[in-house]
């Protein structure tokens, strides 16, 4: 293509980080360019360089931690790498703008949609306070928002996941730039929203003509919205060129390595006749809401609304559902972690009016994994510390050298090399300290484990490794988990019986066999047609 048409070119472009004497290399020397009106994608697992690269383009990394020892950024014939920040000020929010993978920590918390989307528009083109309020309704309309007059005094806080980042879509859009760098902008969301978000991206881009420069490390995303792609390795790009080129014929064995990264296999044997471990009749979990001075209860939120569910021995149950369907709170509820009405049997024993003292001792029997490894362990405890906690606490009698000796066999079975066992979790990887997370509740040889969205915070390839080692140990022990899930090619790995919840309610629910090759209702098809890329039967059928 001629120059003209060239928008963005990045050549020979290197990041270090120097911290004390110590020089991290970053991203090494790499170059690509986009057209515009064009769309590439830089793709690769977490610290490959993806979104140091995209922050370069403008300048907002941690300067002068951050260096560039080569380089040069140019945007429509500008060197931006030696722009002073007056210049750069103009490019940021009028010529170039981002979005970011979680718009909760991206918009602030403390103003309202209009006041956000507001200032941009009173700052870059000094419109009035009621122009700039009547363009914020236009925008929000034009990113999906329903009743978008109603939510210009809404806070952050009350906007659903998908909500926010339309939001996020609508600021970035609003001064109609020519590039859009988009930063893992659906990595959080479920993938009926991110299906949403994606279609309402490709739209936007043939109405207003930009580029977008898309970050992620999810190629099943790129192979729909991306027209190049950049495949990025430890800071180098490893492959780059036409989509359908790359997806076809991999010629890198990183890039083959990442299309074959989906999580695969099959969960073990589906045995019916197996003994039901964990059963819950008729369960309700809701919440009162509040209103008014004396804070009177004027009705309630019905997150799980008399739900029958059973989890039989060895097998795993799939609870599927967009976020807010109810699906973590039903877990919790089974775990008598939060109160609910109705009946909960665990292996014989009606548990369902046991306080926090009765189930105690349940506890060893009975594990949890949680969606956010960094989250779930403390930053101020050993691994060896955090893995043997529930040993004190639930087998006090057992001597420092057995339960040492417990945690070095649990870690290895894990996964973990046994002789890191006295370093802190910032020391390892998402997938390692998810692997840690996982040892935390085997090492007390439970029966029952609810896993919460273990993988979602995780690249492809390690989510594909979490969920073998799932299905090693549940062979290898005999375990039984209820594995809740927005990721339906995750669940279609693990699980035997299924579960379709929405807005607290069970929509569909047997074999998960059964349910992914012949979905009966059509809320359950439209998941489908999100996950694995089918027709959908009805776009209405999924709110915005």
């Amino acid at each position: 293509m001629s120059d003209d048409k060239t928008l963005l070119k990045v050549s020979d472009l290197s990041v270090n980080f120097r911290q004390g004497g110590k020089v991290t290399e970053a991203v090494k020397h790499i170059s690509f360019s986009i057209q515009r009106g064009q769309t590439m994608a830089l793709v690769g697992e977490s610290g490959s360089g993806k979104s140091v690269s995209a922050l370069s383009i403008l300048k907002l990394l941690p300067y002068p931690a951050a260096e560039h020892p080569s380089g040069s950024v140019l945007f429509k014939g500008e060197e931006l790498l030696d722009s002073d920040e007056r210049d750069l000020r103009r490019v940021r929010g009028n010529d170039i703008t981002m979005i970011f993978q979680e718009p909760m920590t991206s918009l602030n918390p403390l103003h309202t949609i209009e006041q956000q989307i507001g200032e941009i528009l009173q700052i870059h083109q000094n419109m009035s306070e009621s122009a700039a309020r009547e363009r914020t309704v236009e925008l929000l309309e034009q990113v999906g928002i329903h009743d978008p007059a109603e939510r210009l005094k809404s806070f952050p806080h009350q906007l659903s996941g998908g909500q926010r980042q339309r939001v996020m879509i609508a600021m970035a859009l609003a001064n109609k730039p020519d590039l859009l760098i988009a930063d893992e902008p659906t990595t959080a969301l479920d993938v009926t929203v991110q299906a949403q978000i994606l279609a309402l991206l490709k739209d936007l881009q043939n109405q207003y003509g930009m580029a977008i420069l898309l970050i992620t490390h999810d190629l099943g995303i790129v192979r729909n919205v991306a027209d190049e792609v950049c495949v990025m390795q430890h800071g180098v790009i490893v492959e780059s060129g036409v989509t359908a080129d790359i997806f076809n014929n991999p010629q890198d064995e990183y890039t083959k390595m990442l299309l074959d990264a989906e999580p695969g296999g099959n969960p073990p044997e589906t045995d019916y006749s197996a003994k039901p471990i964990m059963v819950a009749r008729n369960l309700k979990v809701w919440f009162p809401i509040k209103r008014g001075f004396f804070r009177k209860t004027v009705g309630y939120v019905k997150a799980v609304d008399g739900i029958d569910v059973m989890v039989r021995e060895g097998q795993t149950l799939g609870v599927v559902g967009e976020s807010g369907s109810g699906k973590t709170t039903l877990g919790l509820a089974m775990l008598r972690m939060i109160q609910s009405e109705g009946e909960i049997n665990y292996n014989g024993l009606a548990i369902e009016n046991y306080d926090a003292k009765a189930m105690r001792p349940l506890r060893k029997d009975i594990q949890i994994v949680f969606q956010d490894p960094y989250g779930s362990l403390s930053p101020r405890m050993s691994v060896r510390q955090i893995v043997e906690e529930g040993l004190l606490i639930q087998e006090p009698d057992l001597g420092y050298e057995a339960r040492v000796k417990r945690v070095a066999s649990t870690l290895e079975e894990v996964g973990i090399d046994p002789a890191t066992m006295d370093r802190y979790p910032h020391e390892f990887s998402g997938g390692q300290r998810q692997r840690i997370a996982i040892a935390r509740a085997v090492v007390l040889e439970p029966k029952f484990i609810m896993l919460d969205e273990p993988t979602s915070a995780l690249d492809m390839s390690v989510q594909a490794q979490i969920v073998d080692l799932l299905r090693d140990l549940q062979t290898r022990h005999d375990l039984s988990y209820i594995f809740i899930s927005h990721d339906l090619k995750v669940v279609r790995a693990l699980a035997n019986e299924m579960i379709v919840l929405r807005r607290g309610n069970i929509v569909e629910q047997g074999s998960a066999k059964q349910i992914f090759e012949n979905p009966k209702e059509d809320y359950t098809r439209a998941l489908m047609a999100a996950a694995f890329d089918i027709e959908a039967p009805d776009e209405g059928i999924i709110e915005q």
